[in-house]
């Protein structure tokens, strides 16, 4: 489940989805996610693959809380990056907004990171589902389950305490679901 649920696959996964969403809009395509998984997700975990390949890292999950740090401002800048390139592009609003608030939830991720080890997975999980409540309604909450199945998985793996858990998904699940839809 822990991998299943990874960040990495979740945002590419709700990228493409809110993605493919964003061409419903007659004149749009349903590809936009595609470039904003690129960024948001795939070269973040490229940098951290290779940390891991040359010994920078134990293992892509960055347990150690110290060594997390540079990973998620990589991650920030390549997702920025990304944010730009797509405006410049003129990507439609629904991917620019997710991706914003994907960079405000990975520097809040930065800065607690410092002195706690908040669940990224639990955050980007729950992020998920209240991106996917913004876009597809009431409907989308058939995925809490699956971020109580994570978060559990993080504690039983003990990459987690259940505290860690449980405030990692309520920062993931307040930043998506205020700034998303704000912005889209």
């Amino acid at each position: 489940m822990s991998e299943v649920l990874a960040p990495a696959v979740l945002v590419a996964a709700l990228l493409l989805t809110v993605g493919w969403h964003a061409g419903d809009t007659p004149g749009v395509s349903r590809w936009w996610g595609l470039p904003g998984a690129l960024f948001a997700a795939v070269i973040p975990l490229g940098y951290v693959l290779n940390g891991v390949r040359t010994g920078r890292f134990t293992n892509h999950h960055i347990p150690e809380r110290a060594d997390r740090r540079i990973p998620l401002i990589f991650g920030t800048g390549s997702l920025v990056a990304g944010l730009a390139l797509l405006i410049v592009l003129g990507a439609p609003r629904e991917v620019l907004a997710l991706l914003a608030a994907g960079g405000v939830g990975l520097a809040v991720f930065a800065l607690v990171t410092h002195r706690w080890k908040m669940s990224i997975h639990a955050g980007v999980a729950a992020g998920t589902v209240a991106a996917l409540t913004a876009v597809y309604g009431p409907v989308a909450l058939v995925g809490v389950p699956l971020v109580v199945l994570g978060g559990w998985a993080r504690v039983r793996l003990t990459a987690h305490t259940p505290a860690q858990v449980l405030v990692g998904a309520l920062a993931g699940a307040l930043i998506a679901g205020t700034v998303f839809p704000a912005l889209r």
